[in-house]
């Protein structure tokens, strides 16, 4: 049950303190798919957009999701914590990849009763889809 609580105006993360992480949720299956930063810039590129920006701790840019490898995430809605400091966004991941490393989901290593595994399925090469 949702409630309606008025204006989007107040819609908005507390970017006062720089970036803030952004969880990233496959819609239908609820399955967590990856994890990344935004800064105001990602968040106005994700709402005016439709799918899913972030910002590149490492190439110090912004990074449209899927721009290289057409695996792109269209936002179906996006929750904010209580602090407005974590950003929850529930998407349709295209493509099936949300890993730059071809996988379904970022957190494709799991440690289990002692053994270490990998729980989620290649989707694409990387070499082929970036090169190298």
């Amino acid at each position: 049950m949702s409630e309606n609580t008025g204006a989007t105006a107040d819609f908005a993360p507390d970017f006062s303190k720089g970036l803030i992480p952004a969880v990233v949720q496959d819609e239908a299956s609820g399955e967590v798919l990856m994890l990344a930063y935004m800064n105001e810039e990602a968040w106005q590129a994700t709402l005016t957009s439709g799918e899913a920006h972030f910002w590149s701790r490492s190439r110090q840019c912004l990074w449209h999701k899927g721009g290289t490898s057409g695996n792109v995430q269209k936002v179906r809605s996006i929750r904010l914590d209580c602090d407005n400091d974590t950003i929850l966004l529930l998407v349709e991941q295209v493509g099936g990849a949300a890993c730059h490393t071809g996988r379904r989901s970022c957190f494709f290593r799991q440690w289990q009763q002692g053994q270490v595994s990998l729980c989620s399925p290649q989707v694409f090469d990387p070499k082929k889809v970036y090169g190298g």
